[in-house]
């Protein structure tokens, strides 16, 4: 499996969604979707995406 990093092409804002959908072997289009999609319940969505932009190393 590749290592959690953040991809210099491919990303749209910080790249962790094409990050997310290359380490577990998804489209980063359904990552994208399903982000969005969690962003309509309530959670700490946001948070934890700023949380993985400043973790997740860039490659």
């Amino acid at each position: 499996m590749a290592t959690l990093t953040r991809p210099q092409s491919n990303k749209v804002i910080a790249g962790v969604c094409a990050g997310l959908a290359e380490r577990f072997g998804m489209s980063p289009g359904v990552v994208r979707l399903l982000f969005v999609l969690s962003c309509l319940l309530p959670g700490p969505q946001f948070v934890i995406y700023i949380a993985l932009w400043v973790i997740m190393p860039k490659r």
